[in-house]
């Protein structure tokens, strides 16, 4: 969901997507309270597909995970480890366009880590998963501390609340700004 001249090049995503990553983002507690079997989750921005593993373990064999992302370069790494953690069952790839996801079945939750700052315009990206979210469904939003100010993440969850997605909580996410948002 981002338009390709603002988009962190796939080749790069090796810099943060690495095994010291699991001294900051373990997948398995960040998300082991927002997730639950069965669920139909959508990882937006998934890149290399970090996060989208650790979704799929928690979602387990009768769920799904949406790993959704601008670049076939990434789902292709998405889909190869989703292979080789044992779980392409649950796992399905897909590629949006700068300004549509391109899903059009209902979730559970959404996962937009570090890349909403990237969305070509916010506030009809956070209209986009208004409209693929369950009532009571919930999306983590979460930017980097280092590259998003507070203003503009506060901006962020304006645009958010305008779409009607109402702001539940501030979950600590290391190196991150964060905020768990609802379906109204």
């Amino acid at each position: 969901m981002r338009d390709r001249k603002h988009v962190c090049p796939w080749w790069f995503c090796y810099a943060f997507d690495n095994p010291l990553r699991k001294l900051f983002h373990r997948p398995d507690r960040m998300f082991a309270a927002m997730i639950r079997p069965g669920m139909t989750v959508a990882d937006i921005g998934c890149g290399m597909g970090y996060f989208t593993i650790g979704l799929a373990h928690l979602v387990g064999s009768t769920g799904r995970v949406l790993a959704v992302d601008l670049q076939p370069e990434m789902l292709a790494r998405v889909a190869r480890r989703a292979r080789k953690a044992g779980v392409s069952s649950v796992v399905e790839p897909r590629l949006c366009q700068s300004a549509s996801l391109d899903i059009d079945e209902a979730v559970d939750f959404v996962l937009a880590f570090w890349m909403v700052h990237e969305t070509p315009d916010p506030q009809v990206f956070f209209k986009q998963v208004r409209e693929i979210l369950k009532i009571g469904g919930r999306m983590l939003v979460t930017e980097p501390k280092f590259h998003v100010s507070d203003a503009a993440f506060q901006q962020e969850l304006e645009m958010a609340e305008s779409a009607m997605l109402a702001v539940k909580g501030r979950p600590d996410s290391a190196l991150s700004k964060a905020a768990l948002l609802e379906a109204v």
